[in-house]
């Protein structure tokens, strides 16, 4: 009999303990909240660069030959037209001077021909072939000396020479690198944007960037852009013009390219954190004498802290920014801080 007491008086203490478990479902979720307002907000990205020479290119030989003279230190500037290097060519010079005797024989035999044509001594057609022979031997000799021309390696452009990979006496093909010049008095920032903002980057707009240990921001405008957009980046080459000669600043170094996308001095905003993705659209959710209102918003530009709200919400408006997922239509709603 005591133990059937006992099982008794334990049920009847679950069944008084049981109608005080509901209300804890109706207990207010606590949240903080932002109360909407305007401010000038710009969306700003931070995308990857690189310093460019604004001309470089390899130097190679246009034909093949033995190396018989460099003519340059490395890492020294060196003027447009600079000789170089030197190939080999004492077999093109003996070839040049065989073809102007030549030509000079041809000359003197087109003279004797002409004064024999006037006493009718010889035919115009033999005159004509003479004179033939002649023109044959000049364009010989032009084309030795293009052929001389080519033995003699110069600057395309002033530049900086980088370092020499061949040695005298080298034999060199066009396949060869003699060195690298780079015009490094003027730069060229390059970086890549997302197709979106594809069309903001137009010719003449402003860019600043940084490098490591500079400890100084440079800027660079936009000279140019690729006419199409990458496929598998899904982003738009474009090149810059950098505006500081600075020692700091070295081709090939890496540069951080920070882009000021675009501008609203009079957006409403909200904190990021107060947007909540859905499958087809954004929503927020607003603080109404102690219950949520679920708001679709449209959304525009953004920073790392706020993104601006172009429709769904009124300035003033209390906008809930932390417990989201616990909130639902019907919960009570505490606001533990407002901002």
């Amino acid at each position: 009999m005591l133990v059937l007491g006992l099982l008794f008086s334990c049920k009847s203490e679950k069944k008084e303990e049981a109608p005080n478990a509901l209300p804890s479902r109706n207990k207010p979720v606590s949240a903080d909240a932002f109360i909407a307002k305007t401010q000038a907000l710009s969306e700003n990205i931070q995308v990857p660069g690189s310093i460019l020479p604004a001309e470089g290119t390899d130097i190679r030989p246009e034909i093949s030959g033995r190396l018989v003279s460099i003519h340059f230190t490395e890492g020294a500037f060196v003027k447009k037209g600079a000789l170089l290097a030197k190939l080999f060519d004492e077999d093109l010079k003996a070839q040049l001077r065989k073809l102007e005797v030549q030509l000079e024989i041809n000359e003197k035999t087109v003279e004797r021909y002409k004064e024999l044509l006037k006493i009718q001594g010889i035919s115009q057609q033999d005159v004509d072939l003479s004179e033939l022979q002649v023109n044959n031997n000049k364009a010989d000799i032009e084309l030795v000396k293009v052929s001389i021309t080519k033995t003699e390696i110069r600057a395309p452009f002033d530049g900086r020479i980088g370092l020499r990979n061949v040695s005298l006496g080298a034999y060199v093909s066009p396949a060869d690198i003699i060195a690298t010049i780079r015009q490094v008095d003027q730069l060229k920032l390059e970086f890549t944007v997302p197709e979106k903002y594809s069309t903001v980057f137009k010719p003449g707009k402003k860019v600043s960037f940084a490098i490591d240990g500079a400890g100084k921001a440079f800027s660079a405008t936009v000279m140019a852009t690729e006419y199409f957009i990458d496929a598998n980046t899904r982003s738009l080459n474009v090149k810059g013009l950098v505006k500081n000669n600075d020692p700091a600043l070295v081709p090939g170094a890496y540069a951080k390219v920070d882009l000021d996308l675009d501008r609203d001095n009079n957006a409403i905003i909200v904190p990021t954190q107060a947007i909540i993705p859905l499958s087809r659209g954004k929503q927020v959710i607003i603080y109404r004498n102690g219950k949520p209102d679920f708001k679709e918003v449209t959304t525009g530009i953004r920073d790392s802290a706020y993104i601006q709200v172009a429709s769904g919400v009124n300035i003033g408006d209390t906008v809930l920014i932390s417990g989201l997922m616990a909130i639902k239509p019907n919960s009570q709603i505490q606001l533990s801080n407002v901002q």
